[in-house]
């Protein structure tokens, strides 16, 4: 059930988004990975296999420049959506001519086993999940013991230009809240994670045109929150909301252009060492008493 707590989303709209989303990655999407990739340039130890999380959307751009940062490595390609798996494979699997296919690390289109991948990539597809622990504790399974994960999503002051001028016209909001990075750190710890580090910046996007605008709103997402306008708006409605985003977003600063504002967060941790609550019985998986027996185990003496 949809609370009125962020991230406020309607299970069956964002279950229906999942399957209709564009099969492309936004400019945007593009912009935020490129800027998320050049934060593993202070990562100690590069991951001998990595996965990607719905890189249809994420970025394809992106997995090219992961590719390069990490060409030995092992990746999978999980896409989540089952429409746009078969686009994921056509624009990632190496073809049967590829010398990357031989002399780089191998792409295996499929969810990592429990415990295989020493990253997880996922670029700006958290805020549209209707159940984000849920996502999280997944990450938290597919990653190895010491693995991390790496996120971005959008934050809580996006839209809000969009915001203001809904609310002057009594209209419903015009999209779901976003949950703010703090909270993203709380459930990252909920979820088993360890030293998660979240920040965040914003980007400020311009549009010549409100339809421009709203075309890339279209891209970018769709409206899940429970509240939201029930049925279909006609022209009139369109053209109201055209003249009203003329009228209060131009901005001075930016030629007169439609501005437009994105609060991006970024966040990252790490899967720590599973630890066993002390009671009179305790039940530990088989993977977890491995990883548990590894981190136990005192280091060899030299020969």
């Amino acid at each position: 059930m949809p609370t009125d707590t962020p991230p406020t989303i309607d299970p069956v709209a964002a279950a229906r988004w999942q399957r209709a989303a564009p099969a492309h990655s936004p400019w945007l999407h593009e912009e935020v990975a490129r800027r998320m990739e050049s934060r593993l340039q202070w990562m100690r130890q590069a991951p001998a296999t990595w996965c990607h999380w719905d890189p249809v959307r994420g970025g394809l751009q992106a997995h090219a420049l992961l590719r390069q940062r990490y060409p030995g490595a092992d990746c999978y390609v999980t896409e989540t959506a089952p429409p746009r798996q078969a686009h994921a494979a056509a624009a990632l699997a190496p073809s049967w001519w590829s010398t990357a296919r031989w002399t780089g690390g191998a792409t295996r289109l499929a969810p990592p086993p429990p415990g295989s991948v020493q990253m997880l990539w996922a670029n700006m597809a958290l805020h549209m999940a209707a159940d984000p622990q849920a996502l999280m504790a997944q990450w938290h399974q597919a990653l190895a013991v010491d693995g991390h994960v790496m996120f971005s999503c959008l934050g809580p002051d996006t839209l809000r230009e969009l915001r203001a001028v809904y609310a002057a016209l009594g209209w419903p909001v015009p999209s779901h809240t976003f949950t703010d990075m703090h909270d993203w750190g709380d459930m990252l710890v909920h979820a088993g994670f360890a030293e998660p580090v979240m920040d965040m910046e914003h980007i400020t996007l311009t549009f010549a045109t409100p339809e421009r605008l709203l075309q890339e709103l279209r891209e970018l997402g769709a409206n899940l929150h429970p509240q939201r306008f029930a049925g279909l708006r006609g022209r009139r409605w369109h053209g109201q909301l055209c003249d009203a985003l003329t009228q209060h977003l131009a901005s001075a600063a930016h030629g007169g252009q439609l501005a437009l504002t994105f609060e991006i967060i970024y966040g990252h941790a790490f899967k720590p060492t599973p630890r066993v609550a002390v009671s009179g019985h305790s039940a530990v998986s088989l993977q977890d008493m491995r990883a548990m027996l590894r981190s136990a185990r005192p280091p060899q003496e030299p020969v």
